[in-house]
């Protein structure tokens, strides 16, 4: 097997492997349709594996391809990192900085800080993706991460900023039209919004409230995004950080003796990032509005 092969082979891969198709990864990854041909004939060859098969849906990765994924995605996430890391070098806080956070966190919350971050240090340059999913920090496919878990790994440097307090709410128009449940089992005479798919939050927020049953859910979105647009727009009850419902006067809270939990939020970055003065700023940041927004103020 072939020892040196280009990591541009690899990128193709990883861009047939997105797209579906040569034609989908060569605009993707701006390049000819012809050249992506031969990246993965060439990386077929290297490697001595059949990486896709043709079909009328186009190309279809084979069991080799998909075991090879997580390693070329490994390999995508360092040479990203090692970009944003050469961007920073000189004097001074400037270069990229990747954050990681959930939806609702990085479209409700993080905005304003960024902004004020950015007025502070204007040769910073900062990458924000939404995803429930947890990012990992040590395949660098994040520098910061705000997450609802104490992260495990020992190579990571975390800070605590608070619990957020979960409720359920719903707006005034949809309270007037319905009135208000008078306990949690007349919850289900009501259109509660709730999840679709069970996740590992989805069966933690199950044991510590039994009533949270999909089969109990009008509305099901696994997005927490559209959850808060549905709560928001009067269509039912459901749950909402409370720090985000008290800057909407008209979102009601719903049996606040009977429901309240609690999100633990922590601040995190890789350990050979500490002291970076771009992760650094931004990192105190981040911790400083995380503080400000599970205290409600």
């Amino acid at each position: 097997m072939n020892s040196t092969i280009p990591w541009e082979l690899y990128h193709t891969f990883l861009g047939v492997l997105t797209e579906g198709s040569l034609s989908g990864a060569a605009r993707a990854l701006g390049i000819t349709q012809p050249t992506v041909g031969r990246h993965i004939t060439a990386l077929e060859k290297s490697l001595k594996l059949v990486l896709f098969t043709r079909s009328q849906a186009g190309l279809l990765p084979t069991e080799a391809a998909l075991a090879l994924r997580v390693h070329a995605e490994a390999m995508a996430s360092t040479a990203a990192a090692l970009e944003r890391s050469a961007a920073s070098q000189g004097g001074g806080v400037r270069g990229v900085v990747r954050i990681t956070a959930s939806e609702v966190v990085g479209v409700e919350v993080l905005p304003p800080i960024i902004a004020a971050l950015r007025e502070r240090h204007p040769d910073l340059k900062v990458e924000l993706t939404l995803s429930n999913k947890v990012q990992d920090l040590l395949q660098r496919e994040a520098d910061i991460a705000v997450r609802m878990t104490a992260p495990q790994q020992e190579q990571l440097i975390a800070r605590h900023v608070g619990r957020i307090e979960l409720g359920l709410f719903a707006s005034e128009g949809y309270v007037a039209q319905h009135g208000v449940p008078d306990s949690m089992a007349a919850l289900a005479r009501h259109a509660v919004i709730g999840y679709d798919q069970m996740t590992a939050y989805v069966r933690s927020a199950s044991k510590a409230a039994t009533w949270f049953k999909r089969e109990l859910f009008s509305l099901r979105a696994d997005s927490d995004l559209a959850q808060l647009a549905l709560i928001r727009c009067g269509a039912g009850i459901g749950i909402c950080q409370v720090p985000l419902a008290q800057r909407a006067p008209a979102l009601l809270r719903i049996l606040p003796d009977q429901f309240s939990m609690q999100l633990d939020t922590w601040i995190t970055v890789h350990e050979d990032l500490r002291n970076s003065p771009r992760c650094k700023v931004t990192f105190d940041a981040l911790v400083a509005g995380m503080l400000q927004h599970a205290s409600g103020s």
